[in-house]
């Protein structure tokens, strides 16, 4: 016989702050135009009820491919908001995830109760439902913050880049005008997560050479410990 409780059970909702990098390198998040109320036409982050038989993330990802399409993306747990008149349904906490991806590699598509989907500029929000744009917040400063000792960065860019494109993704995730070039680049190629991979083509000045990120030596390297690998990333002072 299933036990009952004698105190009311708060419902459990997740939100998916999707960061993604556009053609012109605007680091981007996005949103769906709901639906329904409450909060009709408003936007917000993808996501929706917890079902009584899944687990946080799956619900997580569900709700992402439902409202947006998007698939096939790691995501992390973010934070947990629970202020008790942050939803007007109810007794409501949400556990909110974050990922980065390539906007080239995911289509999106309003679907479900998604009035429209779009990818908005971190510095062009539009107003948010909900305690979205707490959420927002949080996710850009942990963005901001674990940029700084782990290439999560990568995730960002497309296959094959150069240094420039890399230092420029550094430069809008942080907020900052310009880093060093010169201490950038020797920072980002002692971490010994790079393999080159050619030149560029088609282009009128001289080709810079082309890049991609060895996941499996950064890992190699977190698995042994190597004592500077953080130490040695890009902790850069601004």
């Amino acid at each position: 016989m299933p036990f009952t409780y004698e105190y009311p059970r708060p419902a459990i909702t997740v939100d998916c702050v999707i960061f993604g990098l556009d053609k012109e390198q605007v680091l981007k998040v996005l949103l769906i135009r709901r639906a329904a109320e409450p909060f009709a036409g408003r936007w917000a982050f993808p996501g929706g009820f917890v079902q009584m038989d899944e687990g946080l993330e799956a619900a997580a990802l569900r709700e992402l491919e439902e409202e947006t399409g998007i698939r096939d993306v790691f995501i992390e747990q973010l934070f947990t908001f629970g202020q008790p008149a942050r939803d007007p349904r109810g007794r409501v906490v949400s556990v909110a995830y974050y990922a980065l991806v390539n906007l080239d590699q995911h289509p999106v598509k309003a679907a479900t109760d998604a009035e429209d989907v779009g990818w908005f500029g971190i510095d062009q929000l539009p107003q948010l439902a909900f305690d979205h744009q707490e959420i927002f917040e949080t996710a850009i400063a942990r963005l901001r913050a674990k940029v700084r000792y782990q290439p999560i960065g990568f995730e960002l860019l497309p296959e094959k880049f150069t240094l420039s494109q890399l230092q420029k993704l550094y430069e809008i995730v942080l907020g900052v005008r310009q880093l060093n070039k010169r201490n950038f680049r020797k920072r980002i190629l002692k971490m010994d997560v790079l393999n080159e991979v050619g030149k560029q083509s088609g282009v009128a000045h001289r080709p810079a050479t082309l890049y991609s990120f060895d996941k499996e030596r950064y890992q190699l390297h977190f698995k042994n410990r190597h004592k500077d690998l953080l130490k040695r990333g890009v902790d850069f002072e601004i």
